[in-house]
């Protein structure tokens, strides 16, 4: 079964390559394009076995991995959760180390999924409005109302205007970057 699932998830993401959002998104990319496969081949393999767990909720999880360094985020019922999501991501060749960012799961009349995804389309609305940031090198979650970036991208200056822009947000409680900048 994990082996389909794989499958899938590679001709889905082989498929998706030949559209043009992709293409260019590929092309500003500040990784090689076999470092980016490589990457969406550890991301996929880390979702599949997310998916194929009994104590991990796939909808809580998610998974993303940038020069084979993964990163694992969502929200947890337990510590279990937690630990055993880093399990699954260290156990996937390639990848050379897990950073987490997990929240405890709370009901929050406050900050709903569908605050998350409001806040989401503003900060994106925001980083594409911006020429001097390339969106689609920043991976942009919303937990919690929390803003959680995730990518490689060009200069710290990028980074801190990333960042600066989810800051302005209405409604965003905190941010958290794990941009990198490329060597």
């Amino acid at each position: 079964m994990k082996h389909l699932l794989l499958l899938l998830l590679s001709a889905t993401l082989l498929f998706s390559a030949t559209g043009c959002t992709t293409a260019y998104k590929a092309a500003v990319d500040e990784r090689s394009i076999g470092t980016q496969t490589d990457d969406e081949i550890m991301t996929a393999e880390i979702k599949a076995d997310f998916l194929q767990d009994e104590l991990i909720k796939y909808m809580d999880f998610d998974a993303a991995v940038y020069d084979g360094h993964a990163y694992v985020l969502g929200e947890y019922e337990s510590q279990q959760q937690v630990a055993r999501g880093v399990q699954i991501a260290r156990a996937v060749d390639g990848v050379r180390a897990v950073t987490t960012y997990m929240l405890p799961k709370k009901d929050d009349e406050l900050c709903g999924t569908t605050d998350n995804l409001l806040l989401y389309g503003k900060i994106k609305k925001e980083l594409i409005a911006d020429e001097d940031v390339k969106s689609t090198n920043v991976n942009t979650k919303v937990i919690q109302c929390n803003v959680v970036f995730l990518g490689i991208v060009g200069s710290q200056a990028e980074a801190d205007r990333a960042v600066n822009h989810a800051k302005g947000v209405d409604g965003v409680r905190s941010v958290k970057s794990f941009l990198r900048v490329a060597r």
